[in-house]
């Protein structure tokens, strides 16, 4: 293993600008070759990183896609291990998810505010149970699905989506498995592409894996996807399906216009690229009208009910393009059955009573104000924010590094997530870092950390990146 005392440690100098790449293969040369056993404890990021002489960065890169590949795994607290054969026994919990603390400034997770919805729901809850409708015993079906996806149809409009129905709504357990069933229904052969943001939600990855799927990056300027970029990507790697978050990007806040929005639609046309939106970030109303208004046939939009509700509902929905509800329905059903009956009930209760839309209310206000509390307190720093996304983008000044800053942050008590955490592989991650600002803590904890985060911008450390 990788230890004061070993002798083994790679070569980095001839390595170029893409040190993470050659460190993440000497890694795997090593396991390999059996110099780092299975089961071995790697070295922290940071002592690796000052035995090589590279940044802290650039060792969680490395770690990073090993362990996406599934060579290396983590465990909080404990460290980072050379995977066992065929055994996930020291792999750690998906860190997409991570434990509500509310002693704690964690604005790593972009989660719903506490608006008061969890005693709504145990009301809705409550009148379900009241109801009797005998149906809480057998598989949910088409047929006793179909209140609750008439109730998304209602919930979603046509004004963003053009002409659309409950037959082309098909139901999942939140965005995040409505994502990985699009990808099944459109991806083939055994080396599918999909091509997506050079910065992605993680759940990208974790989906495309899932589905021994390729991720290629796509660059970016301020309306998101460059259209030639993508015109590049196709050519040089191919690509069955474009997997975007358009209206509300993450990690950025980028919005992407509609006339270029028009322009990636008809280059996905003429080279048969199926777009999948990733809506769930969308809370507020907008004027730009989805993929699938724009391009029914080839586009799918997917939701839920997690950032505008609560996510413990894991309710999520899809918009197929058209005439292809029927075969995602399938595939769905040949996944999982279906939503469960119970939470089917419930989630219409809340659509159908307006409960759904006076939350969504109240957390488009709580999201706005904790925001504007944000900017008030940051906004001098290069900061890109808006009242309408759960998060902000945070450049960092000279003389941070994004991976220094976060460690910097966490010894003040504040978790954050740096742009690291974002990056795909093939792209170079820029300096900077996601502020989720529903936090789960009280205010005056969220103002606090805030002006922790202001005071170590203007007071860098250059010594913490060994």
């Amino acid at each position: 293993m990788i230890v004061t005392d070993t002798k083994w440690l790679p070569d980095l100098s001839n390595a170029g600008r893409s040190k993470y790449k050659a460190l993440a293969l000497a890694i795997r040369r090593g396991v390999n070759a059996g110099a780092l056993p299975r089961g071995e404890k790697l070295p922290t990021v940071r002592d690796l990183a000052y035995r090589l002489g590279v940044t802290p960065g650039t060792v969680a890169r490395a770690y990073s896609m090993l362990t996406d590949d599934g060579l290396l795994v983590a465990e909080v607290g404990r460290g980072t291990f050379v995977a066992m054969r065929g055994d996930n026994s020291h792999a750690k919990m998906d860190p997409l998810i991570h434990q509500v603390d509310e002693e704690t400034a964690d604005f790593r997770s972009s989660r719903v505010p506490d608006v008061g919805q969890g005693r709504l729901i145990d009301d809705a809850i409550i009148r379900l149970g009241q109801a009797h409708k005998r149906r809480h015993i057998n598989y949910p079906t088409q047929q006793t699905d179909l209140e609750a996806r008439q109730a998304v149809t209602q919930w979603l409009g046509i004004r963003r989506l053009g002409d659309f129905g409950a037959d082309d709504v098909v139901l999942g357990n939140g965005a995040q498995h409505c994502c990985i069933l699009s990808l099944m229904n459109v991806l083939t052969g055994p080396n599918p592409v999909v091509l997506t943001e050079e910065l992605a939600y993680p759940g990208a990855r974790h989906a495309a894996r899932l589905l021994r799927a390729k991720v290629v990056g796509i660059a970016m300027d301020d309306e998101g996807i460059i259209p030639a970029a993508l015109a590049e990507a196709y050519r040089l790697h191919g690509g069955q399906v474009l997997l975007t978050a358009a209206e509300v990007h993450s990690p950025t806040t980028i919005k992407t216009s509609l006339a270029r929005k028009t322009e990636i639609a008809a280059l996905a046309k003429h080279i048969g690229l199926v777009i999948i939106e990733d809506d769930c970030y969308t809370i507020s109303p907008t004027d730009v009208p989805a993929y699938r208004e724009i391009l029914p046939e080839q586009s799918y939009l997917l939701s839920s009910l997690t950032k505008s509700v609560s996510g413990a509902l894991r309710f999520g929905f899809i918009v197929a393009p058209k005439g292809q509800g029927t075969s995602l329905r399938q595939v769905a059903q040949s996944s999982f059955y279906g939503v469960a009956q119970p939470i089917l009930d419930v989630c219409t209760d809340l659509l159908n009573s307006g409960v759904a839309a006076k939350v969504r209310s109240d957390v488009i206000d709580r999201t706005a104000y904790r925001v504007s509390l944000a900017a008030d307190i940051l906004g001098h720093w290069r900061l890109r924010s808006r009242s309408d996304a759960p998060f902000i983008w945070l450049e960092l000044p000279s003389g941070w590094r994004a991976s220094s800053f976060a460690i910097a942050c966490e010894r003040r008590g504040v978790a954050i997530r740096p742009a690291d955490e974002f990056v795909l592989s093939n792209a170079r991650a820029p300096n900077a870092v996601r502020l989720a600002v529903n936090t789960c803590v009280s205010e005056d904890l969220f103002i606090q950390a805030l002006r922790d985060m202001n005071d170590l911008l203007g007071n860098p450390v250059q010594s913490i990146d060994g």
